[in-house]
C-alpha cells in the first residue's frame, strides 16, 4: 500500500447507517411479555430509561447485511465507491460468526476485492470509539487514505427475553462513517480506556466449545453499578480529550453520547454544563444499539440538518469489559 506521509490528518468525508424494517415500541415488548407471565410497560421503561421504540432484525438479517446497508449511504455521501476504501473496520458484539471477521464479510458484499485491510474491533458500546480512533491513527502515519469505519450489532441475539432489566434496554442497527485523509484537522483528539476490574457488571459469559454453548449466552448487567461508573468516566474522558484539543467545553456545538440511557447522558451533560438542546438522543427511538449508536445518533443528525460543516463533535461511549473513550471532532 502507499502511503502518504504528508497527509496528517482524517476527516468525516460522509455518514450512513441502517435500521431493521420491524420496530417494536415498548407496548408492544410489554404485550409479548405479558404472554409469559411478565409485568413491564411503556411508563416503566420510558421513566427509567428514556427508550420508547427498538427496531429488532429477522433471523435472516446479520451484523454484516446492516453494515453494508449504512457503509453504502456513507460511501454515496463521501462521493467515494468501494474501489477508493483502503480500510474497513467494523465494531460488533454481534458478529456474523466466530471468524472470519464481519469487517471480511462487508467487503465481499460491497464487493471491494482490491485486498485492503479488514477487521474488527471488540469494544462493545465504545467500539466505535474505538475504531474510530484506531482508523484515525492509521490515516495519520499514512498507511490508510480512505477508511470504511462502522458499528454494527444485532443484540437482539444475545438478550434473555425472561429478563425485563435488560431486554428493553438493546436495540439493532448499524452506522457507519468513511474517514478521509486531509490537509486539515478533522479528528482534533481522541481518548480511550478500559479497566478489566469491572468486567463482571456488563457481559455476555457465554462461549462455543465442542460444538454447544458453555456459559450463559444471554448478556447480563448491574445496571446500577453501570449507571454510576458511566457517568464519572464520561466526564473524565470528556475533560481529558478537549485537554489535548486546547478545547473547551464550550467549543462543544454537540455532545453526541453513546445512546444507553437517558439519564446517563442527563448526567454527562449537566458535568459539562451542556443544556440538553445540545446533545443528539435517538435512544428515545433507537434503544441502546451498543457500538452502532454513535455512528447512527451521528448520521441521523446530520441528514436532519442539525449537525453541519463546521460543527465541533465531541463523541463519547462507556461499554462492557469495561471501557471508555471519546473522539474530538471539527466535522
Amino acid at each position: 500500500m502507499m502511503s502518504h506521509p504528508e497527509l496528517r490528518h482524517s476527516r468525516i468525508a460522509g455518514t450512513g447507517s441502517a435500521l431493521p424494517a420491524r420496530r417494536v415500541t415498548n407496548a408492544d415488548l410489554a404485550a409479548e411479555m405479558a404472554s409469559r407471565g411478565i409485568e413491564t410497560s411503556d411508563d416503566w421503561i420510558v421513566d427509567r430509561t428514556g427508550i420508547r421504540a427498538r427496531h429488532f432484525a429477522p433471523k435472516e438479517q446479520a451484523s454484516s447485511d446492516l453494515a453494508v446497508q449504512a457503509s453504502q449511504q456513507a460511501l454515496e455521501s463521501a462521493g467515494l465507491s468501494g474501489a477508493q476504501i483502503d480500510l474497513i473496520i467494523v465494531a460488533t458484539s454481534t458478529p456474523d460468526m466466530i471468524f472470519p471477521s464481519t469487517a471480511t464479510i462487508v467487503q465481499r458484499k460491497l464487493g471491494i476485492v482490491h485486498g485492503c485491510a479488514a477487521m474488527d474491533v471488540q469494544a462493545v458500546c465504545s467500539g466505535f470509539i474505538y475504531a474510530l480512533s484506531i482508523a484515525d491513527a492509521m490515516i495519520r502515519v499514512g498507511t490508510a487514505r480512505n477508511a470504511l469505519v462502522i458499528g454494527s450489532e444485532v443484540f437482539s441475539r444475545i438478550l434473555n427475553f425472561d429478563d425485563r432489566t435488560t431486554c428493553v434496554l438493546f436495540g439493532d442497527g448499524a452506522g457507519a462513517v468513511v474517514l478521509s485523509a486531509s490537509d486539515s484537522p478533522g479528528i482534533l483528539a481522541t481518548d480511550l480506556h478500559a479497566d478489566g476490574r469491572h468486567l463482571d457488571i456488563l457481559c455476555t459469559p457465554g462461549t462455543v466449545a465442542g460444538g454447544t454453548v458453555l456459559g450463559d449466552p444471554f448478556l447480563k448487567m448491574d445496571g446500577q453499578a453501570v449507571f454510576k461508573l458511566a457517568v464519572g468516566v464520561l466526564e473524565s474522558t470528556a475533560r481529558t480529550v478537549l485537554e489535548k484539543a486546547g478545547r473547551s467545553e464550550a467549543d462543544i456545538d454537540w455532545l453526541i453520547p453513546h445512546q444507553a440511557n437517558i439519564r446517563i447522558m442527563q448526567g454527562t451533560a449537566r458535568k459539562l454544563k451542556l443544556p440538553m438542546d445540545k446533545v443528539i438522543v435517538t435512544v428515545d427511538q433507537h434503544g441502546n444499539t451498543s457500538a452502532a449508536s454513535i455512528p447512527l445518533a451521528l448520521d441521523v443528525a446530520v441528514r436532519s440538518g442539525r449537525i453541519r460543516r463546521g460543527d465541533t463533535l465531541l463523541l463519547e461511549g462507556v461499554g462492557g469489559g469495561f471501557t471508555w473513550g471519546s473522539v474530538l471532532v471539527d466535522y
